[in-house]
């Protein structure tokens, strides 16, 4: 048995991260579940940089097995921004609706082809031994002119991703359906693949 403690406390992540790494014998905790109080500074410049730090923080904790995440929004026309900064872009963290009306304003007078961006997901799993393993996803799109959808949270409303046909956005779809191309999706299918690898 391998209990991994997921450096997070939101329930969502945790059964996406479940589904994913569905390995034999492996289970999750959140934060929360495993009594663990940690919430250190997430003061990097990069999103690996950020899930290393509560990854570490945990690991020195627990001394068993930990997974982190960071991710954020990279929109190409405000030069990557706004980044490792997307949870409190409009000062307040966890403020969707202040964050996302921050971003219309910044993108206001921009054009469709120039509203490119991306959700960018980093992991950084700590084995037991401290062995350390990282991996990343991301979903192109581009952002709309207005919010649609009741799914999701964060930008989703405003997130039209390529891969749906540029019609919808993420907030839009089925969750199931999100999962199976999201940013977090395709780094826990690349995390898992390392895993694998290492493992034989």
């Amino acid at each position: 048995m391998k209990n991994v403690v997921i450096a997070s406390n939101n329930a969502h992540k945790v059964s996406e991260i479940e589904s994913a790494l569905d390995f034999e014998g492996w289970t999750f905790q959140t934060l929360r579940e495993a009594g663990v109080d940690s919430d250190p500074e997430e003061d990097a410049d990069t999103f690996v940089g950020n899930a290393r730090i509560k990854a570490r923080a945990a690991h020195a904790i627990t001394g068993g097995a930990v997974l982190a995440d960071d991710s954020g929004l990279e929109v190409d026309a405000l030069d990557g921004a706004p980044g490792v900064l997307s949870a409190r872009y409009a000062g307040t963290h966890g403020d969707d609706a202040a964050n996302n009306a921050k971003l219309l304003r910044e993108l206001s007078g921009v054009p469709d082809e120039a509203r490119t961006a991306r959700f960018v997901c980093a992991l950084v799993f700590i084995d037991e031994d401290g062995t350390e393993t990282t991996a990343r996803g991301t979903i192109e799109g581009r952002i709309g002119h207005e919010p649609a959808g009741e799914n999701g949270f964060g930008y989703d409303p405003l997130f039209v991703p390529d891969v749906f046909g540029g019609k919808v956005t993420l907030a839009q779809v089925p969750a199931s359906e999100k999962n199976a191309v999201s940013h977090r999706g395709n780094a826990l299918r690349a995390l898992r693949e390392k895993i694998q690898a290492t493992a034989h």
